[in-house]
């Protein structure tokens, strides 16, 4: 479900499931939340395929944005569907999230 892949000091998170919803969020969330045990840890979420977040999905994100912070931590959002961009926009989180048209570009904002 949850695919972890490091780059040199930045941990990309991708997803094998194309919904995070209701059944899966508190799963994700826990797999997660466990890389911002250290601090200072830079992750990006790779939305790429996802098709689907309910408002469990984005609760999720909102709880890895403040382990993030709590642990002087940086999460990033890469290549989100269409769709998926447009969620983010219309709830507003775009102002909140840092969110990359694709992987590399966000590997580059954080250098």
């Amino acid at each position: 479900m949850v695919n972890f892949e490091k780059r040199n000091s930045v941990d990309i998170v991708t997803f094998s499931v194309d919904r995070i919803n209701a059944l899966v969020a508190d799963e994700i969330r826990d797999l997660i939340i466990k890389l911002f045990d250290n601090t200072n840890t830079k992750v990006i979420i790779d939305l790429k395929g996802v098709q689907y977040i309910d408002s469990s999905g984005f609760g999720c994100f909102l709880s890895l944005f403040r382990a993030a912070r709590d642990s002087y931590g940086i999460i990033k959002f890469a290549s989100p569907e269409p769709n998926i961009k447009a969620l983010f926009e219309t709830l507003n989180l775009h102002t909140i999230f840092e969110i990359f048209p694709d992987t590399d570009s966000c590997i580059r904002s954080l250098k």
